[in-house]
């Protein structure tokens, strides 16, 4: 690694850093990355280092960390229990709705019967209170003695 023909200390050699040359990447960024079984065996890449070596080997992908799914910023379980809690309050508000229009149905046909009650009552009393004031003026028939001779009433 180290030349050999040196007279240093071996805590003063030298270092000498070389800085490879990148390989060029397999596939193109731009390009979708859909992971295929390819039948063929990949190119082989090499590369020549600053002292004259040679390193060849396969080009690597780099690895690309699979993406997070967004996690929602408040439970699922929360969301249904309030979607629940929602629908209940909805199903409450109908019945009671339902159950306030029963009731109002329930007065106005209440209401209808005692109307229609109170006009047939008062139209007998009409009736009965019509025949009974003009009693000077009409008919009296004691129907006991009368006999039918052609549709006459004979006393």
């Amino acid at each position: 690694m180290y030349p050999e023909n040196t007279q240093h200390v071996p805590a003063q050699r030298a270092v000498e850093v070389h800085h490879p040359t990148p390989l060029p990447p397999a596939v193109p960024v731009s390009a979708p990355v859909v992971p295929v079984q390819s039948g063929t065996v990949p190119a082989v890449a090499s590369i020549v280092l600053p002292d004259g070596r040679v390193v060849t080997g396969y080009a690597i992908n780099p690895a690309h960390p699979e993406p997070v799914a967004a996690k929602p910023a408040v439970s699922r379980t929360a969301v249904n229990v309030a979607l629940g809690g929602v629908g209940f309050l909805a199903v409450c508000g109908g019945l009671i709705l339902l159950t306030s229009f029963i009731a109002a149905l329930t007065a106005f046909i209440t209401q209808l019967i005692i109307l229609a009650a109170v006009i047939f009552a008062g139209w007998i009393a009409v009736q009965i209170f019509s025949s009974s004031g003009h009693q000077g003026g009409g008919t009296t028939v004691n129907i006991r003695k009368a006999t039918f001779k052609r549709n006459y009433f004979h006393g």
